[in-house]
């Protein structure tokens, strides 16, 4: 296989920069987008077309699916249920780890979290 030739960056970063902005606003009510939201953002400096094009994605994945935000349904709010999970050296370039927990209470997303280490 010949190696994939290096794409020029986007001549106008700016309007990838505030998608992802915007995006990351929806993101907190969106935590189905939230690991796509923080791959993305990593690009903010230098995006390339690719980047844009992933990020335009996103955005036709949430005009599909809009009934998946959060939302506190009534009934059976008794339980509180947590689940974590790591991965080890995911990144390409750093090497670093992706944690991650979510938190339930009932059958309602009330909190989570992902962070690179």
């Amino acid at each position: 296989m010949a190696p994939v030739a290096p794409q020029p960056v986007l001549p106008e970063s700016r309007s990838y920069q505030k998608l992802i902005e915007k995006l990351i606003y929806l993101a907190i009510t969106r935590p189905d987008i939230c690991f796509a939201i923080q791959v993305l953002s990593q690009f903010l400096q230098h995006p390339k077309q690719s980047h844009f094009d992933a990020a335009l994605r996103v955005v036709r994945y949430i005009k599909g699916s809009p009934g998946m935000g959060i939302l506190l349904k009534k009934g059976s709010l008794e339980k509180v249920t947590a689940y974590c999970d790591s991965d080890w050296a995911t990144c390409p370039n750093t090497r670093r780890s992706v944690t991650g927990y979510v938190i339930k209470l009932g059958n309602s997303l009330i909190s989570w979290k992902f962070k690179k280490q």
